[in-house]
């Protein structure tokens, strides 16, 4: 009898803790805006800057080096995601392509897409001299 107590109650606690673990993830998987758009290339000054974006369970952080007016290297130094690996190279490709940090995401990656781009935005705004 005292055993069966104990393996209800512990299985409460687990079930409780599996509840705690879903509703987290669920509740923090809300889309991630984009906060960027073209790159302005009168601005950019040359050099290479570091940025950083969270948005969900996803987070990014980029080295972006800029030269003769264009982004023309995109490092990711961090990337957490659980799904959205896919989404690193094809994302970087095209924010140099069409140098802007609004572009298409990786169909299956959005969450990581968006990160990615937020963090090279927040990159390139410190490329811009106050």
């Amino acid at each position: 009898m005292c055993k069966l107590k104990i393996y209800t109650f512990g299985l409460q606690i687990f079930v409780g803790i599996a509840f705690l673990i879903c509703g987290t993830l669920f509740f923090s998987c809300t889309s991630t805006p984009v906060i960027g758009g073209p790159v302005d290339p009168a601005k950019l000054a040359d050099g290479t800057y570091k940025g950083s974006y969270r948005g969900g369970p996803n987070k990014a952080i980029v080295e972006v080096t800029v030269k003769d007016n264009s982004i023309v290297n995109i490092k990711i130094i961090q990337h957490q995601a659980w799904k959205g690996k896919k989404a690193e190279e094809t994302i970087v490709e095209r924010i140099i392509a069409r140098q802007s940090t609004r572009v298409d995401v990786v169909s299956g990656a959005t969450n990581s897409s968006r990160v990615i781009m937020n963090a090279v935005q927040l990159a390139i705004e410190k490329a811009y001299p106050n």
